[in-house]
């Protein structure tokens, strides 16, 4: 009898628990891949749980926007660029970035050698595939830098609007595509090109790169100390599951793969990308650097006569939810 009465107590603690657990909502920028390996890590692994979060976690996708989403009170915290994000904020939507698990850029641009693209100056007069739903900003600012204009001609580059695939660059409708270091560059290589017959500039070296990949939530939720302390415990278990996923890059990307509904991934490109985002999220604690924040500030800014952000931001950052979450 006593055992069954030690039983059913341990029962009710544990349904009480479940019940006690804060509810968090992420909304992904895209479809379920390695690129958020470190939030299906911290659940796979029970870091959500032991912080006392029940967390869903929201696949996105090329009809999904990540700012629309939480504007509508779909999630509660958000994973974006921060040109998509400052750009947002600027139009009235007051995002706030509590946290930047990614350190480094792996946004490119890979062009056809055959093209006759294989420097910067060969840009003039091409046609180049570029992301839009707010992708476009970096590269915009870019051309802008690079004194390109992006509305056709001779001194100028045609812009295409890129789907979220390589067929333009593949069936050569464009000398040159958007591609990340960790996905649609390998998708080209797949496809049958070799590197030796593509030349690609990444943002990171062109010196435009913009942050990538931060956590963003509605500013008015950071006045509630209660809504702090549930975004602390969710950035502390995400960056403990991205630094196993940094460790175990091959069993992070089976779980990406366990939480794929679609199953339209496949094992070997995700272990592939997998191990290419663990180079962007290393050094990175989930503290946003003010130096990279500034950065990606200067740059936006520099877009001309149509610039992404017409000035300095302000509030859109915070190092609260950090320092709580790492006891700074």
């Amino acid at each position: 009898m006593r055992t069954m009465i030690a039983g059913a107590s341990a029962t009710l603690l544990m349904l009480a628990g479940a019940a006690s657990a804060e509810d968090v909502t992420l909304q992904l920028k895209w479809v379920t891949q390695a690129q958020f390996a470190g939030y299906y890590v911290a659940a796979d692994q029970g870091f959500y749980e032991e912080e006392g979060l029940n967390v869903t976690i929201k696949p996105g996708g090329p009809d999904i926007a990540p700012p629309q989403v939480i504007a509508g009170g779909g999630a509660d915290v958000i994973v974006e660029w921060m040109p998509a994000a400052l750009a947002a904020r600027e139009a009235g939507l007051p995002l706030v970035n509590i946290a930047q698990p990614f350190k480094s850029s792996g946004m490119m641009l890979t062009c056809r050698n055959d093209s006759g693209v294989t420097a910067t100056e060969d840009f003039k007069g091409h046609t180049l595939g570029v992301w839009f739903f707010g992708n476009e900003y970096p590269f915009l600012s870019w051309m802008s830098t690079l004194g390109i204009p992006t509305d056709g001609g001779p001194e100028g580059v045609t812009v295409l609007k890129q789907g979220f695939n390589v067929d333009p660059l593949l069936q050569k409708q464009a000398a040159c595509i958007s591609t990340m270091t960790y996905n649609e560059y390998w998708q080209v290589i797949d496809a049958g090109l070799t590197p030796e017959d593509l030349t690609v500039f990444k943002y990171q070296d062109e010196g435009v790169a913009t942050l990538e990949d931060g956590l963003y939530v509605l500013e008015d939720r950071l006045s509630d100390p209660a809504f702090v302390e549930t975004m602390a415990k969710f950035v502390r278990a995400s960056m403990k599951g991205w630094k196993w996923a940094e460790e175990h890059p091959d069993e992070a990307a089976m779980i990406v793969l366990e939480n794929d509904e679609t199953g339209a991934q496949t094992e070997a490109h995700q272990k592939r990308m997998m191990s290419e985002i663990a180079k962007l999220t290393a050094g990175s604690d989930g503290t946003l650097d003010p130096a990279d924040y500034e950065r990606t500030v200067k740059t936006l800014l520099a877009a001309g006569s149509d610039p992404v952000i017409t000035k300095e931001p302000e509030g859109a950052w915070t190092h609260a939810v950090t320092d709580k979450a790492l006891g700074s």
